[in-house]
């Protein structure tokens, strides 16, 4: 649904990855672009080259009176709609839309877009293999790393468009309408940016907006509140269950994954391990079937699909220790679900910046998954106030010493995860740079 704006003066709040790629976009449609980052200009040299190539406007510093000289406003996911900027924005009446809002008026591409608390990540990835087995074109972008509008303008008819999607992107549609829709779950987060879990829960839901009749939307029905919000849509509706296959278009039952009561795979073929990724499978194989994916390649890629970076992604073996990099687990639920993946003794690596979350929810598995604690980050005191009697516990200045410390409490036979349950942004530049500074530190050891 191409929008015409051309000529008319677009604000584009932030100037990081998202920022930029809508910048350009609505620059080559022919918009005058103005960017507004209250980052210092002096940290944002690489992002003012690539303004300036494109020969777009910007400030760094401070947000301007400039900045609501816009006939509509794109706002990146990392701004929250609570700042002051945006509730000065929307108070001046100026239209204000996220970057995926935008990226969908120029994407001719049937879209599926995947949302949920945990393994969206995952998930979108995996379907992304699946549709490149038969549109080699699929684009596979959003919340996921890699904008959106960084891919639309070379879209096309005859391929498909997977795109994560958060609470934050979310809260900014007006039209944006995938024709496949993707919940994966809902779970406690965020709770830092939200005034409620209901709050959080209603920005996610807003992905099944504009579904029309004949628009899909796939969803675990296991979840009873997710279920009970699905049954009111007008849209088709499919179904999939860890618990077996009672109205279930995909589900798990005796080791194995159905897709349409027909046996997809034994889960023992699957690189991908635990309960949460047999779930993330099931939706991924749903959504690429709609997409017309064969039943075979479907198949096929979850036989070799080894996972994304960062979420229980194998780094090394030392001194017969394994190192697992699950930087991408931000919430109780993901690391809940990495204490489950694992059998052997884990040395557990968490902390950082808080999102309100209550750690106490896992008490259970630390007590019978972890054989050590070490903590780094803000939430660090939290956590041991909460953890502290359940196993040893250490509390680390830095990330190279928390691992150092994981080094000296190990045996072999022992697995060491980076599995924070808390954001980055208080010792890192984002989960990735997490990640990649862990991968490091493992490597050199």
């Amino acid at each position: 649904m191409a929008i015409d704006i051309k000529n008319k003066k677009i604000t584009v709040l932030g100037a990081a990855r998202s920022g930029l790629a809508a910048a350009k976009l609505v620059k080559n449609f022919g918009a005058q672009v103005f960017v507004s980052d209250i980052s210092k200009k002096d940290d944002k040299k690489r992002q003012i080259e690539i303004l300036e190539q494109a020969g777009i406007e910007y400030e760094f510093g401070a947000h301007s009176k400039r900045a609501f000289e816009a006939d509509l406003v794109v706002l990146s996911p990392g701004i929250p709609v609570k700042s002051e900027i945006v509730q000065l924005i929307m108070q001046a009446k100026i239209p204000l839309y996220s970057e995926i809002e935008i990226a969908g008026w120029f994407c001719r591409a049937p879209i599926i877009a995947v949302t949920g608390s945990n393994g969206k990540t995952t998930t979108t990835t995996l379907i992304g293999e699946m549709l490149k087995k038969r549109y080699p074109d699929a684009i596979v972008a959003g919340n996921i790393g890699a904008p959106f509008s960084d891919y639309v303008e070379n879209s096309h008819e005859k391929t498909w468009a997977v795109v994560e999607v958060s609470s934050f992107q979310l809260e900014t549609i007006d039209t944006f309408c995938p024709c496949t829709a993707a919940v994966l779950n809902f779970a406690p987060n965020h709770l830092d940016h939200y005034k409620s879990y209901e709050d959080y829960l209603k920005a996610k839901w807003r992905i099944t907006k504009n579904l029309k009749a004949d628009d899909l939307l796939i969803f675990n029905s296991a979840d009873q509140k997710l279920s009970g919000w699905a049954e009111n849509l007008s849209c088709r509706l499919q179904r999939f269950d860890i618990e077996g296959g009672k109205n279930a278009a995909a589900f798990y039952e005796k080791g194995a994954l159905f897709l349409n009561e027909k046996k997809l795979i034994d889960v023992n073929e699957m690189p991908l391990r635990g309960i949460h990724n047999y779930m993330n499978a099931m939706a991924a194989a749903l959504a690429a079937a709609r997409a017309n994916v064969s039943f075979d390649h479907i198949k096929e890629t979850l036989q070799t699909f080894n996972g994304v970076e960062h979420r229980l992604e194998f780094v090394a073996e030392k001194n017969g220790v394994k190192y697992i990099n699950d930087s991408k687990a931000t919430t109780v639920e993901s690391l809940s679900f990495a204490l489950q993946s694992f059998n052997e003794p884990i040395v557990l690596i968490a902390g950082g910046k808080d999102k309100g979350s209550d750690f106490t929810k896992l008490n259970d598995l630390i007590s019978k998954q972890v054989k050590e604690i070490i903590l780094i980050g803000n939430a660090a005191s939290k956590m041991s106030e909460v953890w502290r009697d359940l196993k040893p516990l250490h509390i680390m200045d830095t990330l190279e010493s928390a691992v150092l410390k994981a080094q000296a409490v190990t045996e072999k036979g022992d697995v060491v995860i980076l599995s924070p349950a808390c954001a980055s942004f208080d010792m890192f530049a984002d989960f990735e740079d997490r990640g990649r500074q862990f991968k490091k530190i493992v490597n050199n050891l």
